[in-house]
């Protein structure tokens, strides 16, 4: 392949990366589909996390893992998935069985089932003793109206607790959390995150082409994206290079033409 360098963008980090980090939803794309995935943007995908409950009845997971494992990219099992097993006290099951299969990292949440910050931050201590864990911070109720104040205590205590990342709620809707109903981002909410624990720290849920572009020009080319569709991967770097008219004004130094 030619790779072509005669443009000007923000040089990207190498992964394992520490921020700029793309962290895709997988909604129960085949093995195949995600080895076509991971051959055409794998360099640009951190963390891949199986949506909902689909790890548990996807007869192709552990092929995927697989995958996952060697192009280098974090395989995550999603927070939904593991409510309910707390809810049905089987929590540790989960667990194991989620670190016999390969999982590496683990999404802590409580958007869908009863439970306290206290509980909440008892599971991640639970998991971080073997698992990279994102911690979620919002609900998944459209009727729930964010309070900044509580969003930070709640980061902060996560992060306390052994998370190594907050995931700020947006869901695949990009409605809720930090989303009014339109899709519009909930500023307040956003910069009281990033004041409390700083954008490396926040990987913000932007399943969105304008959501992702405000977060770029907001914050830069290396802020944490999460819940991209894997269909969505490339578009995103581009939001990041500059490749794309949302964003490409950032970036684009005009001379003369030659």
């Amino acid at each position: 392949m030619i790779v072509p360098d005669f443009l000007s963008v923000p040089e990207r980090p190498a992964r394992p990366r520490q921020y700029g980090i793309t962290h895709v939803i997988d909604t129960g794309v085949t093995p195949a589909g995600a080895g076509d995935v991971l051959q055409a943007a794998g360099d640009s995908v951190d963390i891949w996390k199986t949506g909902w409950g689909t790890a548990y009845i996807d007869r192709g997971l552990e092929q995927k893992l697989a995958l996952l494992r060697d192009a280098g990219v974090a395989s995550c099992l999603g927070g939904t998935m593991l409510e309910i097993a707390w809810c049905q006290g089987v929590a540790e099951a989960c667990l194991d069985w989620a670190a016999a299969v390969g999982f590496t990292h683990v999404e802590v949440s409580r958007g869908t089932v009863p439970m306290s910050q206290d509980d909440k931050r008892a599971l991640i201590r639970r998991a971080a003793g073997r698992f990279v864990v994102l911690a979620e911070v919002g609900t998944k109720d459209p009727a729930d109206t964010p309070v900044p104040a509580a969003w930070r205590a709640e980061a902060l205590g996560d992060l306390g607790a052994g998370a190594a990342l907050v995931v700020a709620e947006g869901r695949q809707s990009g409605t809720v959390g930090i989303y009014d109903d339109a899709g519009s981002p909930r500023a307040g909410v956003v910069e009281e995150l990033v004041d409390a624990v700083g954008t490396d720290r926040i990987v913000f849920e932007a399943p969105r082409a304008a959501q992702q572009a405000w977060f770029i020009r907001r914050f830069g080319p290396h802020v944490n994206l999460g819940n991209v569709g894997l269909g969505e991967v490339l578009s995103v770097e581009t939001l990041r290079l500059g490749l794309r008219a949302d964003t490409a004004d950032l970036h684009t130094v005009v001379g003369p033409v030659t």
